[in-house]
């Protein structure tokens, strides 16, 4: 570690040993007693992303973070970025752009994705929102229905499989007899307005869950018009004897949002609303379309055993129009400048758990088999026909594409001693990418080809209790991560056909951390991190809006974390995160050749944090958001960088009560100082174009009825 770097994870460790002391010393008659807190009650919650069914999230020796969706929010709920500010080492950012999706990344990982998420798994209620191959999208996560989002980070993400440098998993409300349904509706700036429907119900036997939403914008900056519709149907059955039977189906239609593309340094300065010419010459856009459906089918043999079968399905078709000039185009090997995709895609999960005693001490085992199918249809056509731009013309490529993924898992916790508990897993992952090449032409050779990847990643962690209150714990593991069917699509030499030089990136991962809940109720959280990668997967080339790949040999990504919960008196809640990551890489080759680089990884700020203030005073409420980023670099030579900054958010809100349920009118100012800043980064942009700029002052009103109907 460098001195700096040291420096800050010494006094970040020994915050999260004094303060529990002092604390600890605080005096009996103050604000808040521990038990009007009723700590013991995080007891009880079960974070389904550690795959374990009776160990709390507290006594896992892993960092996770649940988002409490089920209460009031003062926001538009259009975009997971927006609930999921709090988490320290989770970064989820808000391009301004729907034509390319949330940028997501965990402790570094994820960050080089120019559009949608990579190298994190996705879940939507049980259901993987990662596609086989790695590749995930957060479109189509439906706020207007969710109960609530958990995350997991470090070494444990290994146990979901490939491209699992963390775990971010969406949870709708199950329905009962009585629960009320909810109409939203915000409107703001920059001709923003969302509306949204819950219905929530069901009887002893049946509960529902009925979510549809609409986001329409004329977007921030120009050229930046977009549509969004969401609808999710969660639909649980109670068969008796601990049988269980769930439904879930997803639909998101995200028709030809227009894409502005990225700015060089000196349009960021002159105006950052703008959008380049070239997205006015070819109308550069793209369109989403995904339906997918799942069942979950859970069964308890008798008081110790109990079975957990899924199957899922899906369709995701995407048109996207990139600036790419007609005389690239006249390269035989060139694919063209309209990319359109057809992947369909199902799999199954087998789990069988079981909760008993060895040598008189608890244990739970699970283990459970897992098998993924992707098929994908890649064409690829010129964006022009005679002097039209912007349109679908001759056809350049066409390939059919297909990826299988074959799991095996197995994990155990075992409190062996009363202070002292162990978590033991392994995942072994088969994954198989084919290539068959139906475009073959004078110049372009048959491109077809097959590559195969296997890799065993086992996990080990340990908790030590010192208090009721108190958790200390380590984990080491091992996880890897293979290329999406998007990053092998272009090679980096220009060539046709897919990247099957492309090798999978192993990651060694290792965390300290601790746990600690305040006598006042509260929640405090501290862990030391390190990830050391071989053959780590980095951007190549990434040219209007076409990216290619390589290995770049060795990187290390290591830091710190602190996350504080903490009640302040009967009225004031304070929350608090903060991140320190220094991601880099370390040179040496890759195997099987590859970029020996060194420096700062692209796209990962050192720093970040947030803060939140939040009131409740009888029917009113508010909350003050501050929220602070480290710069960023932009590419791999490190020439340019994005500047760091801080922003200022402010909301309010007042509840009615009436006859038919209780009506809330709520308001919200983002970014309060109106300070120009940059978003998000598209990694190595080979025309200069890296910034995506964040949005100015911002404003929305909304409207909220949940009426009962008993």
């Amino acid at each position: 570690m460098t001195s700096p770097l040291l420096s800050a994870l010494a006094r970040a460790l020994a915050l999260a040993l004094v303060v529990p002391a002092v604390a600890h010393a605080a005096p009996a008659d103050s604000p808040r007693q521990p038990e009007a807190a009723s700590p013991t009650t995080l007891d009880r919650v079960i974070v389904e992303a550690t795959r374990l069914r009776t160990v709390p999230a507290f006594d896992t020796p892993a960092s996770t973070a649940t988002v409490d969706l089920s209460g009031e929010r003062s926001n538009a709920s259009a975009d997971v970025s927006e609930v999921l500010r709090g988490i320290p080492g989770l970064l989820a950012r808000d391009r301004q752009n729907l034509a390319q999706d949330t940028q997501l990344s965990i402790r570094g990982f994820g960050a080089r994705a120019t559009f949608g998420v990579r190298g994190l798994r996705l879940y939507a209620d049980g259901i993987p929102a990662s596609m086989p191959d790695g590749q995930g999208q957060l479109s189509h996560f439906s706020l207007a229905g969710a109960e609530r989002i958990e995350v997991l980070r470090g070494p444990f993400s290994a146990l979901h499989g490939n491209s699992s440098g963390g775990v971010v998993s969406i949870h709708s409300a199950d329905g009962q007899a009585g629960d009320p349904w909810r109409l939203r509706a915000t409107v703001g700036s920059d001709g923003t307005w969302t509306g949204a429907a819950r219905l929530l119900g069901g009887n002893d036997i049946v509960g529902y869950n009925f979510a549809v939403s609409r986001l329409d914008t004329d977007g921030w900056r120009d050229h930046s018009a977009a549509r969004r519709d969401v609808a999710n149907l969660k639909l649980g059955v109670d068969l008796g004897g601990r049988r269980k039977l769930t439904f879930v189906l997803n639909h998101v239609d995200i028709p030809e949002a227009q894409d502005p593309l990225g700015l060089t340094a000196a349009q960021m300065r002159d105006d950052p609303r703008q959008a380049v010419a070239n997205a006015y010459v070819f109308d550069t856009r793209k369109s989403v379309r995904q339906s997918q459906g799942g069942a979950i089918y859970e069964h308890g043999l008798g008081d110790a055993h109990a079975l957990r079968l899924s199957a899922w399905g899906g369709d995701r078709e995407v048109m996207q129009v990139l600036p790419i000039p007609a005389a690239p185009q006249r390269n035989p090997l060139h694919s063209g400048g309209v990319i359109d995709l057809d992947n369909r895609y199902a799999g199954f999960d087998a789990r069988w758990s079981w909760s008993g005693s060895l040598a008189a001490r608890p244990l739970e085992l699970s283990a459970g088999a897992s098998g993924e199918r992707q098929r994908q249809r890649r064409r690829g056509f010129e964006n022009f026909v005679g002097d039209a731009l912007g349109v679908r013309g001759a056809l350049r490529r066409d390939e059919r594409n297909e990826v299988e993924t074959d799991d095996l898992y197995a994990q155990a916790w075992w409190q062996f001693a009363p202070r002292w508990s162990l978590l033991l897993g392994a995942r072994h992952s088969e994954v198989g990418f084919t290539s068959s090449d139906r475009y073959v032409a004078e110049g372009n050779p048959d491109d077809s080809g097959r590559v195969d990847y296997a890799e065993t990643s086992p996990v080990a962690g340990i908790t030590f209790a010192p208090s009721e209150h108190l958790r200390l714990y380590a984990s080491v593991g091992r996880g890897f991560e293979t290329p999406t069917f998007n990053e092998l699509s272009y090679r980096s030499d220009g060539g046709a056909g897919l990247a099957f030089g492309l090798r999978p990136a192993v990651s060694d991962n290792h965390e300290l951390g601790l746990k600690w809940r305040t006598p006042t109720g509260g929640l405090l959280e501290a862990a030391l991190f390190r990830a050391d990668t071989d053959d780590e997967i980095a951007v190549a080339t990434n040219v209007a809006g076409r990216s290619s790949y390589r290995n770049a040999g060795s990187a290390r990504r290591q830091g710190v974390e602190l996350a504080l919960l903490q009640p302040l008196g009967d009225a004031w809640d304070l929350q608090l995160a903060a991140t320190q990551l220094e991601a880099e890489f370390r040179g040496g080759a890759a195997a099987g050749g590859g970029t020996d680089m060194a420096g700062r990884i692209p796209g990962v700020p050192e720093r970040h944090a947030f803060a939140r203030l939040q009131w409740q005073g009888g029917p009113w409420s508010a909350a003050f958001e501050a929220e602070a980023m480290g710069d960023v670099m932009v590419n791999d030579a490190g020439s340019e960088s994005a500047a760091g900054y801080g922003l200022l958010h402010v909301e309010a809100s007042r509840r009615w009560p009436t006859a038919a349920g209780p009506v809330r009118v709520f308001a919200r100012v983002d970014n309060l100082l109106d300070r120009e800043h940059v978003g998000s980064v598209i990694v190595n942009e080979g025309n200069g174009r890296f910034y995506e700029p964040g949005g100015g002052r911002g404003w929305l009103l909304g409207f909220e009825w949940e009426f009962d109907r008993r």
